[in-house]
């Protein structure tokens, strides 16, 4: 069984698509949260261990405090998790981390580029299309290796929230596939 870890920030649209995904190719074992947040009562709900490591109170040790609860993990997915992931860690778990994000990349990724903010660069700059993608997290934000991508028209009349909506739709089947995709090759 291809264990998993789920790392969340929000509400947990994403890891709710990947909890109804499971299947006999993986398992999700842990959800951690780096705030309060609406995932945290998603995976409770699952039956998963959910648990809060507040980014506030473990500052600077936020990571090495996530990796003690990491206990036969294969993959650690981040599924809307906005703290900035540790140079150390992304070492010991090198290749072992993967993260949605709610563009094409390279376009609009990197700092600043999250959520709403990545749609209004999308508008503002008339692209034709945008999308999701699955990339394997680095040292550089949003600048590892591609796993998978999925493509959305941008239309005329789009606002940042139609269009993150239309992306987020997209999301909730990207994850679940790389997720199962990364868990055949185990």
């Amino acid at each position: 069984m291809f264990r998993i870890a789920v790392l969340i920030s929000g509400g947990g649209s994403n890891l709710k698509s990947l909890i109804e995904s499971q299947d006999s190719n993986y398992k999700i074992d842990i959800v951690i949260a780096d705030r309060d947040c609406g995932g945290l009562k998603i995976a409770e709900n699952a039956a998963i261990e959910a648990l809060l490591i507040d980014r506030k109170i473990y500052k600077d040790k936020l990571f090495q405090e996530i990796d003690n609860k990491l206990v036969n993990i294969d993959l650690i997915v981040l599924a809307g998790f906005l703290s900035i992931v540790d140079s150390s860690f992304i070492k010991k778990w090198s290749n072992k981390i993967i993260n949605i994000h709610p563009s094409l990349l390279p376009k609009y990724g990197g700092k600043g580029m999250y959520g709403i903010h990545v749609h209004e660069a999308v508008i503002e700059n008339k692209e034709k299309e945008s999308g999701c993608t699955v990339h394997y997290v680095t040292d550089t934000i949003d600048g590892g290796d591609i796993i998978m991508q999925a493509r959305v028209e941008v239309k005329e009349d789009d606002t940042p929230e139609v269009l993150q909506k239309r992306v987020l739709v997209e999301e909730h089947k990207l994850l679940p596939s790389a997720v199962k995709k990364l868990s055949l090759k185990n």
